[in-house]
């Protein structure tokens, strides 16, 4: 059932970006649906955490014991990204060192407009999403 592997990949980038690809190479599919699905994945995710960001925040609050830290190492580091490429450095290092939906909630917390999150999270899961898919299959005898 081919809409089975497409779903397990466009799963596997809702979560982790680089999941897409290789889930889509362990599956056999070609590459072009292995990107599409991937892309696929990582929008969903976005579109999921903008929306659902506000309702999921309450229910955190509502259940954590203490107030967060303000100041740790993570939040220094979100800061300083911001502060040099704003919405355009989140969305880069959305798939390689942050998750989809750990780049979304960084968004939505220096209060980005969801367009300007949309369109952004697109343009780095489009291109992202070539070069892990094409690193993926080019990788001689990984899945053969």
């Amino acid at each position: 059932m081919q809409i089975a592997k497409y779903l397990s990949v466009l799963l596997a980038s809702t979560l982790k970006f680089i999941g897409g690809p290789l889930s889509g190479a362990a599956l056999g599919l070609n590459w072009v649906e292995t990107w599409l699905c991937t892309v696929l994945g990582m929008m969903l995710s976005v579109i999921t955490v903008t929306y659902a960001g506000t309702a999921f925040r309450a229910v955190v609050g509502r259940f954590r014991k203490s107030k967060p830290r303000r100041f740790t190492r993570r939040t220094r580091l979100a800061v300083k990204v911001w502060k040099r490429a704003g919405i355009f450095g989140i969305a880069l290092l959305t798939p390689l060192i942050l998750t989809p939906i750990g780049g979304t909630i960084l968004a939505l917390s220096f209060k980005v407009h969801r367009p300007q999150i949309f369109v952004y999270m697109l343009l780095s899961a489009l291109s992202w999403g070539i070069v892990f898919t094409l690193l993926v299959y080019q990788i001689p005898g990984v899945f053969k």
